[in-house]
């Protein structure tokens, strides 16, 4: 269910309600209200979720360059010592 949805079926309720009697009102009101925040908490978490999904990626990326440098820096110098074995044995 899409956000304008929900906010669409939470307002139809609360005019429903709006219609019961009184001594049933205040108590579907506050289950409404309390939906409400319900929402709007888990919209902040799946916020929050996603931004750290995001934040893991680029690092992630970050990680996987600086492996393939280390990798390239790897082969470049052990060609290097392939090259010149006698430099090495001084």
């Amino acid at each position: 269910m899409d956000e304008a949805t929900f906010q669409k079926k939470l307002s139809e309720l609360v005019a429903e309600i709006d219609t019961l009697p009184e001594a049933e009102r205040s108590r579907l009101r506050e289950l409404a209200a309390e939906t409400q925040q319900r929402h709007e908490d888990i919209k902040k978490s799946v916020r929050g979720l996603q931004e750290s999904l995001d934040f893991l990626r680029l690092s992630i990326k970050y990680l996987m360059f600086d492996l393939e440098a280390t990798r390239r820096e790897n082969a470049y110098l052990r060609k290097m010592l392939e090259q010149d074995p006698g430099k090495n044995a001084e």
